[in-house]
């Protein structure tokens, strides 16, 4: 798989990429570590598993973006919780080895000069996007152009 992919250009993998949103709003959430180890001591606080979701821990903060419902089970448990909301989650649905160079920042690269904020995610094969709900039209739109499908 990796060897095939870093054959292609980034302009080839941007043309096989199926851009898939997630119909769920997400909610991004900005922990410090004692209110991160509260959500732990509950198990029902978890993400339901058939979610997605994304869990990040560095020595700052813990990062969670989870969906709306999840987000609503597990915020009594917080104290401090930095959120923001409204967000929606575009997966780049095409299989990327980690030789390929260049792919993400193209795509975000399109996303800046349209004045599109995002963050970025990279799973172990595909990368994903979080969008703003208010900015998803536009964000479709200039990505149509690059890309096979959107869906």
């Amino acid at each position: 798989m990796a060897q095939i992919a870093s054959a292609k250009t980034v302009s080839d993998l941007l043309r096989e990429t199926r851009i898939r949103v997630s119909p769920a709003t997400y909610v991004l959430v900005g922990l410090d570590h004692a209110d991160w180890s509260r959500l732990l001591e509950e198990t029902g606080l978890s993400p339901r598993p058939d979610s997605s979701f994304m869990i990040f821990r560095d020595d700052k903060q813990v990062t969670m973006l989870v969906e709306d419902d999840d987000w609503n089970r597990m915020r009594h448990a917080v104290r401090d919780a930095r959120i923001e909301s409204q967000f929606r989650l575009l997966t780049l649905d095409v299989e990327l080895g980690w030789d390929v160079v260049g792919y993400l920042a193209r795509v975000t690269e399109i996303l800046a000069s349209a004045g599109i904020a995002l963050g970025a995610l990279s799973a172990f094969s595909r990368d994903h996007l979080v969008i703003k709900q208010e900015d998803l039209g536009k964000a479709l739109k200039v990505l149509a152009s690059y890309t096979a499908e959107i869906c």
